[in-house]
């Protein structure tokens, strides 16, 4: 068995960045960028105003000072004159500010009589100006890589970029094997269960970038999985769930092996999730995971999400991990890294559930963390610091 590190090692090697594409902006969304994107104009790409008022000149402006109103500015409606010695533009919020002006008196400041205005005796000392290119100017670059946010696309948007480059999506096949197996909302027979896993991940991966597609239950048969991977030609990643073991039912490996799947590694130090194994079938990458629900959607937070992070061009990198204070004592641990369903609470201080059967998806499910011992862990005191995955 290799330890969990060496298996992302392993993983990694097996995919690259994908290439790019170009797509809508309105598209974008939650897409990797693959290419600096470049602004075609200064935002703002004048100055403008950033309160309603009246644009004077700066130098002008004094207690009980007065203007003449010589016309007016709203967005999108610039003045079209010059701002004089003496004079005033009526100004909204942002309107470009005329030639000759520099400043915006807030129109709490002044009082107007026809077209005149007086200003008052407490002065705001603010200029009220937005200089252009305060935000950006042309040429300044959003970098990649970089997972698109919502403010990203608005970004992007007064960029005046109406397209961007992005990485393609990795297209995942996924495989449940087992004739113990039927889909959701078929009648399972006595001796059947419903098929869950594989839906867990298609969530999980859908989620983070990737187009995920749910292949019919390969039975446990040579000619049913020969055909299951037959309908996964053309994925990036083939990831079969369940029949990666070695029992007399298991024969997964041995199927991708005569199709030819060139094998990186089986079984890894872990708990749950051992019978872990990957290789390469032609252009595709592949992942057998355990059928065991909660030590399959382990494996793909664990392995299958980072590889498909990778793929997006954002770093070949283990999961995320942050830190969180043991709520009480633990007592020393097994012989493989053990990943813990455990609950994080608003203090800081985790908790790992007294169940972790890896068949128990309700577990699973109230948990927002895993929580990671070390293999051959000792014993722990509460308090003690301790590394978990967010869920």
């Amino acid at each position: 068995m290799i330890t969990v590190d060496q298996a992302l090692a392993h993983l990694f090697s097996l995919v690259s960045p994908l290439e790019p594409e170009e797509v809508p902006l309105a598209q974008a969304a939650g897409r990797v960028l693959a290419a600096d994107a470049v602004a075609r104009r200064d935002q703002p790409p004048f100055a403008a105003a950033a309160m309603d008022g009246y644009a004077v000149a700066a130098d002008a402006v004094r207690p009980g000072a007065t203007f003449t109103v010589v016309g007016e500015a709203a967005a999108g409606h610039a003045f079209g004159g010059k701002v004089g010695t003496g004079e005033a533009v009526r100004i909204f919020t942002g309107a470009p500010v005329p030639d000759g002006a520099d400043r915006v008196v807030i129109q709490e400041d002044v009082t107007r009589e026809g077209d005149r205005i007086t200003l008052g005796d407490d002065l705001d000392d603010r200029a009220h100006v937005r200089p252009a290119g305060t935000d950006f100017t042309t040429g300044e670059t959003l970098p990649a890589p970089r997972l698109l946010t919502p403010a990203d696309i608005a970004l992007l948007a007064a960029m005046n970029l109406p397209r961007v480059t992005v990485r393609r999506k990795p297209q995942v096949a996924l495989i449940s094997t087992g004739d113990e197996l039927v889909m959701p909302g078929d009648t399972p027979g006595p001796d059947q269960i419903i098929v869950s896993n594989t839906y867990g991940l298609k969530a999980m991966l859908d989620a983070i970038g990737a187009e995920a597609r749910i292949l019919p239950i390969a039975r446990d048969t040579r000619p049913s999985l020969e055909a299951a991977f037959d309908l996964a030609r053309g994925a990036d990643l083939v990831v079969t769930i369940g029949g990666a073991s070695v029992g007399d039912h298991d024969l997964v490996g041995d199927v991708a092996e005569a199709l030819g799947m060139e094998r990186a590694f089986y079984k890894v130090r872990m708990r749950p999730g051992k019978p872990l194994m990957a290789g390469r079938m032609g252009e595709a990458a592949m992942v057998g995971l355990p059928g065991n629900p909660v030590s399959a959607m382990v494996c793909g937070q664990v392995f299958v999400a980072p590889m498909i992070r990778a793929m997006l061009g954002l770093g070949a990198e283990r999961a995320s991990r942050l830190t969180a204070r043991l709520a009480h004592d633990l007592g020393p641990g097994g012989p493989r890294e053990h990943y813990m369903r455990a609950h994080v609470d608003d203090d800081g201080q985790i908790t790992p559930e007294d169940r972790q059967d890896s068949s128990l998806l309700s577990v699973l499910a109230r948990a927002n963390a895993l929580m990671i011992r070390p293999a051959e862990d000792g014993p722990r005191a509460a308090g003690d610091p301790i590394d978990y995955l967010p869920l």
